[in-house]
């Protein structure tokens, strides 16, 4: 048995009622033994080997932050590209300005792709209420012969010039016909978007790229203090990949912060074939290890992405017309449900607008009218658009969410002019319509859907 260490503090704050403070913290083999003082800690100190630690004797502690849902997948591809973004972003190794018109982004983009290189340019943050209609017509003319990639904000989308569409080998008719795909814009969105990633694998999965993705969102997770986070929907690239990166840069004597593991099933059925990927699925825990863990939950979707506003919006619908998109329809989301429902996991459904909420309620109703389940845990994942009688719908049902509430923060004010209008556009995330219905929620990052600061999420 390891000897004990005891950190001492100016204060401790447990988030604990019945033992909300103390002054030392007893650790033997990263467990905490007990909080409370020197003087009450001497039971174990009489009897057991010790040191004082006192290098955090002047500050302040309190346990480590919590993000229940962001991507290190995702992170790890978009994190090596260039950052051209409407806000700013505070990242470890550098700091990126804010770009806020058409012509910025086009002059910016200019800037970062024009280097003489051959290789294709990936940049991300590209969002169309601050810089206007970029698509392929716009990239030819500002980056003829370099292929360029120019990842949506929403992670959602991808346009590309024609020099990445040849490059990648994309133009063709099977590929064109698809309902996701604009190809003569060069968009591909949506379940569009699946089939570039499939033409992108070889340089984003690659180890060079994807690893050094893997290591900064490493430091990007330790920068907000975090201690666990969620992946919320391993499997969105290529579930092996995945894993295996994992495992090699998440490694315990390196990484303070643990990893819970939600396996993305829209991702993992590239086949439809639900059962399937129910049965790999129950294998998943057996590969668990010190600090990256599987257990019973798993992840699926609704609507579309709403920093591209293509979640699925009720009556009056959006300003200009336009329709929203599902990421699963109806009919497959029920199946899918239905079977991890009744094999006991705690589903989690990403759901953007009040539509693909209604269709995530609709359908939990179905099941517990099949198979009623108490602490069943099924979560609204975002929380983007609702209306206060869906929240009551909520609690009625048991359903609880984890709020992405950046979007209050970044969107609000310009969907408000420029998508649904002021009334919904000020009371996107709901949280206190929430708290107001006995409903627990949590907030997350979705990172880099918001910045990975717990701290800043408590601010909005």
């Amino acid at each position: 048995m390891s000897e004990i260490t005891v950190f001492t503090a100016k204060a401790i704050h447990t988030m604990e009622p019945s033992h909300p403070h103390g002054t030392a913290l007893a650790v033997r083999d990263g467990q905490i033994l007990e909080v409370g003082t020197l003087g009450t800690l001497k039971p174990w100190l009489d009897r057991h080997p010790h040191t004082i630690d006192t290098q955090f004797e002047d500050k302040i502690l309190m346990p480590g932050f919590i993000d229940p849902h962001l991507h290190p997948s995702m992170a790890a591809v978009i994190l090596p590209m260039q950052f051209i973004t409407a806000l700013e972003w505070d990242l470890p190794w550098e700091k990126v300005p804010a770009t806020k018109t058409h012509d910025e982004y086009l002059a910016r983009l200019k800037e970062l792709a024009d280097t003489g290189a051959n290789d294709p340019f990936f940049t991300w943050g590209y969002h169309r209420n601050w810089h206007g209609h970029v698509t392929r017509k716009e990239l030819d003319e500002a980056c003829p012969d370099r292929p360029v990639i120019m990842w949506h904000r929403s992670f959602h989308e991808v346009i590309m010039n024609s020099a990445a569409i040849e490059h990648f080998e994309l133009n063709t008719n099977e590929i064109s016909g698809h309902p996701q795909i604009d190809l003569d814009a060069g968009v591909f969105f949506e379940n569009g978007l699946r089939i570039a990633i499939n033409a992108l694998n070889s340089i984003i999965m690659s180890t060079e790229v994807f690893g050094l993705g893997m290591e900064r969102l490493k430091k990007v997770t330790h920068f907000g203090g975090h201690t666990t986070v969620g992946d919320m929907g391993i499997g969105i690239f290529n579930f092996d990949l995945e894993w295996q990166a994992a495992q090699m840069v998440f490694t315990p004597e390196t990484t303070p912060f643990r990893v819970h593991y939600t396996p993305n099933v829209l991702a993992l059925a590239h086949d439809g074939d639900f059962s399937r990927v129910l049965t790999e699925v129950k294998e998943y825990p057996k590969l668990n290890t010190e600090n990256l863990f599987f257990t019973d939950h798993a992840k699926l979707f609704t609507d579309g992405a709403f920093f591209s506003q293509l979640m699925m919006v009720g009556e009056p619908g959006y300003l200009d017309g336009h329709e929203g998109e599902w990421l699963m329809v109806p009919e497959h989301f029920e199946e899918a449900a239905r079977l991890f429902w009744h094999e006991g996991y705690k589903v989690h459904v990403h759901c953007t607008g009040d539509m693909g909420l209604e269709l995530a309620l609709d359908t939990l109703e179905k099941l517990q009218a099949e198979k009623p389940r108490f602490n069943h845990r099924w979560t609204i994942e975002h929380f983007g658009l609702s209306t206060p009688e869906q929240v009551r719908r909520m609690a009625d049902l048991g359903a609880i969410a984890s709020v992405n509430v950046y979007y209050l923060h970044e969107l609000s004010a310009i969907y408000a002019k420029d998508g649904i209008g002021t009334e919904r556009a000020h009371n996107m995330a709901r949280l206190g319509t929430l708290k107001r219905n006995h409903i627990p929620f949590a907030l997350h990052s979705d990172y880099t859907m918001a910045p990975a600061l717990p701290l800043n999420s408590a601010w909005v």
